[in-house]
């Protein structure tokens, strides 16, 4: 937990305190309890051990087992000084119970906003679309990038079907450039984590462009997260991925023309919902697409593939060392959290 002494009076008082009194005779609950630097902003780091230099503290890291340094001006001594002498007698200062109340409550506050998917792997908490993969026996995480989606329009044959059937629908087809998607899966059962609401906040992409379809009149209310989001497989055709196709009748009817993988939707806390097929994927590519309601399918999808075979995804997220070692929050916690 932290160890506390900072002036060079306490310092010298506590060595005193060291030589006289071996460590026998310190209650045996000081002696599990790690040491703390409490900083102002009422956190707090947990150390073995520490020096001032100048202007600077560096101390030795319990959780992270390695020196690191922080100015010596965002440490509050006073409260550093409390815990360690509570942390000598065994009985830890009112102050520092309470500062591990609401460092938990943070901690539980913080997993309901970026949620837990794997050991070592959270969600974060301005949104995205994230693939969860197993590469090597280790679970990663790649996040899923937009693709544009090109309308491959035949407007001759779609004014011959007009002219010749006024109710006979023209198909538009939906592609996407290249045979492969970046993100490949190594697993036939991924599961893929949405929250375009979060990604919105941060300035990326989106989620329902403009640009959806010629034929969009305007955008509607969201869907609910199971009529939503749907996966759906894309065939390749001449070095590119046609990912579905929308059949537009003269008098302006839109319907999708996807091949829909059956899947479950899953809402998380956080804003999360999590989109899982419901049987193996075979190898392939694939996409996630927005369902617009009336308007039809956002022409801005998030593609991937599976393939066992595929080399590691690049900027796959890799489970945190760290994060391994923390207490795992009860998910009973944060959905009580998020109901007060």
């Amino acid at each position: 937990m932290k160890s506390i002494i900072g002036r060079a009076g306490l310092l010298s008082a506590v060595t005193v305190v060291l030589v006289f009194f071996p460590l026998s005779q310190i209650p045996a609950s000081a002696q599990t309890l790690a040491k703390r630097l409490i900083l102002k902003d009422g956190s707090y780091q947990s150390i073995t051990k520490y020096e001032v230099k100048g202007e600077r503290v560096h101390y030795f890291s319990a959780e992270r087992g390695e020196w690191e340094e922080i100015p010596k001006s965002l440490i509050d001594w006073d409260a550093t000084e409390k815990y360690e002498q509570g942390r000598l007698q065994g009985t830890p200062a009112p102050e520092a119970v309470q500062l591990d109340q609401e460092l938990e409550a943070e901690q539980k506050a913080e997993e309901a906003r970026s949620p837990h998917v794997a050991p070592g792997l959270r969600l974060p908490d301005d949104g995205g679309i994230f693939l969860l993969d197993t590469f090597q026996n280790q679970p990663q995480l790649a996040e899923l990038q937009q693709s544009g989606g090109e309308l491959n329009r035949n407007m001759k044959s779609n004014i011959l079907r007009a002219a010749i059937n006024p109710l006979a629908s023209a198909k538009q087809t939906i592609e996407l450039p290249g045979p492969h998607a970046k993100t490949q899966s190594h697993v036939g059962v991924p599961s893929i984590y949405i929250n375009i609401e979060g990604s919105q906040g941060s300035g990326s992409a989106p989620s329902t462009p403009a640009a959806t379809a010629e034929v969009t009149k305007g955008e509607s209310a969201p869907l609910p997260p199971a009529e939503r989001f749907k996966i759906i497989r894309a065939e390749v055709k001449g070095g590119k991925r046609v990912a579905g196709g929308i059949k537009i009748a003269v008098y302006g009817k839109v319907k999708a023309d996807e091949r829909f993988v059956a899947a479950t939707v899953t809402p998380m806390t956080g804003g999360w919902v999590k989109l899982t097929p419901t049987e193996p994927l075979l190898p392939g590519e694939y996409a996630v697409a927005e369902m617009l309601g009336k308007e039809g399918m956002n022409l801005y999808v998030w593609d991937f593939g599976v393939n066992p075979s595929a080399p590691a995804n690049a900027s796959a997220w890799k489970p945190d060392p760290h994060d391994l070692e923390k207490k795992p929050v009860d998910p009973g916690d944060l959905k009580k959290r998020e109901k007060q």
